[in-house]
């Protein structure tokens, strides 16, 4: 199968940073640390939608000083600039009033960006990410892969952020070898190990397992890697019982990963913005970051209108 897996994707040559204020010191460490590992051109952007109220020296008449605001929202991001040319790297810093979620997909429409980088808050008192509604609009209508840093992910500069460990979620749908795809070309950037992770629900083994082995299963999996890629990079199959979620945070601990790696497609918008969705559960307790292929992503690589079952709250591959 043909997945059409952009180069920019596993090696960007120019990565957006989303960021707030102040910032994310967590996500820019790895963003900074990407661009730095791939040569890449390094985006700062945040979008505003407090606006400067001044007042007139004359009149007295309060106004809205756009042009004010921006040169606030740019002076914040200064020396966030300074260190990303300091270390070597092209910077451009670019701030537009609106709502954020708007801005960044507006932004990505207008330039070539092959990755955007985000950090989220700890979660919030009804379950949901703080900053859930960017988060969640970004990684399910970008135009390019997701890197998001959780609030549970270890600061990687105790091993100079490498990537050593990839752990990819897949399921028996066909989005699943776009997803292994872009895994494996990760991993090979990377010279990093591939662990493909499939989880078979308890009511769903029975007919998961007739007349197949769990063996068998796994070769099925390690044949989603392009034949290209079988003999560059190191991988290994996973598949288990369980909760998919659970699952897939225990792998990504017990396997010491330092990527997770997610497609975006199909998953009602009860199981998104609840306890129960996928996004939630790993983006808010994975200890590493987790790259995401949203539902443009993977219609750009031919797969159209694939939804998991209608009681489907869980489901590894797709959230």
């Amino acid at each position: 199968m043909a997945t059409h897996i952009q180069p920019g994707w596993s090696k960007p040559s120019t990565i957006l940073f989303a960021s707030e204020i102040p910032a994310n010191e967590k996500a820019f460490a790895f963003a900074l640390a990407q661009a730095s590992e791939f040569g890449a051109d390094l985006i700062l952007f945040h979008a505003y939608d407090t606006l400067v109220v001044t007042a007139s020296e004359t009149s007295g008449v309060r106004y809205y000083d756009y042009a004010a605001a921006a040169r606030a929202e740019t002076h914040h991001l200064a020396p966030l600039a300074e260190r990303v040319r300091a270390a070597g790297i092209r910077c451009e810093v670019v701030v537009r009033p609106g709502l954020a979620a708007d801005q960044i997909l507006s932004f990505m429409a207008e330039r070539d960006i092959d990755r955007v980088v985000m950090g989220t808050h700890s979660p919030g008192p009804i379950g949901k990410l703080l900053v859930g509604s960017v988060a969640e609009a970004v990684l399910r209508t970008s135009k390019v892969p997701v890197y998001i840093v959780g609030p549970d992910v270890v600061e990687g500069s105790f091993r100079n952020f490498a990537t050593r460990s990839i752990l990819c979620a897949v399921s028996l749908q066909e989005s699943s070898y776009v997803i292994a795809s872009f895994a494996a070309e990760l991993a090979a950037q990377h010279g990093a190990r591939l662990i493909l992770q499939h989880v078979i629900k308890p009511q769903e083994r029975a007919q998961v397992l007739a007349g197949r082995t769990i063996d068998e299963i796994e070769t099925d999996l390690l044949s989603l890697i392009p034949v290209e890629l079988r003999g560059k990079i190191e991988a290994q199959a996973v598949v288990v019982p369980g909760d998919p979620t659970e699952e897939l945070l225990y792998q990504g601990r017990a396997q010491q990963a330092d990527l997770i790696v997610l497609g975006a497609q199909g998953a009602s918008a009860f199981a998104a913005i609840t306890r129960h969705g996928v996004v939630y559960k790993v983006l808010a307790h994975a200890h590493c970051p987790v790259i995401t292929l949203s539902p443009v992503v993977l219609a750009e690589c031919g797969i159209h209108g694939e939804k998991p079952p209608a009681a489907e709250a869980f489901l590894a591959g797709v959230f």
